[in-house]
């Protein structure tokens, strides 16, 4: 279970999952705009890019605020 997971963008902007269940080798897409969320594809809901174009830092914390993950580019 996802359910309280965040993903976090460097300036801050965050994704709070919601119900969402992932099995083993599942994967979902995390889409920046709207649209209807199914099984494998959520939506944000915002109307301007979240990810810089010269670089950014995302960070995924569990329901207990620890990181578990962290990836940043150039």
């Amino acid at each position: 279970s996802l359910d309280g997971w965040t993903l976090s963008e460097g300036d801050g902007v965050v994704y709070t999952f919601d119900g969402v269940q992932l099995s083993s080798g599942e994967s979902i897409v995390l889409h920046t705009g709207s649209g209807a969320d199914t099984e494998n594809d959520l939506y944000w809901g915002l109307s301007s890019p979240v990810w810089n174009n010269n670089g950014d830092t995302g960070t995924l914390m569990n329901d207990e605020g620890e990181e578990v993950d962290v990836y940043s580019y150039d």
